[in-house]
């Protein structure tokens, strides 16, 4: 049986693994978000979908990109989280 401070832990190390993983996409969107908003703000252009699309192009790319970065990351991690549990 796990105890509850061992519990934590592991969730810990699982929320902490996830926003390593989920940081630079996030970053990513922020980033070109903002610099859409200040184009838009220059040139008064109020359109909305004007900032949907390169965020979403922009936080696939960094995903496709980042995938091994990613994926040996949660390999990692599953692998410890498997060693750790009896």
């Amino acid at each position: 049986m796990i105890s509850d401070d061992s519990m934590v832990q592991l969730i810990t190390q699982a929320l902490l693994v996830t926003l390593k993983i989920a940081t630079p996409v996030l970053l990513s969107g922020i980033v070109i978000g903002l610099a859409i908003s200040i184009f838009q703000s220059v040139t008064q252009i109020n359109e909305q979908t004007l900032s949907l699309v390169p965020k979403i192009i922009a936080m696939v790319t960094v995903t496709i990109f980042l995938m091994h970065w990613i994926w040996k990351r949660l390999a990692e991690f599953a692998i410890e989280m498997f060693t750790l549990i009896p």
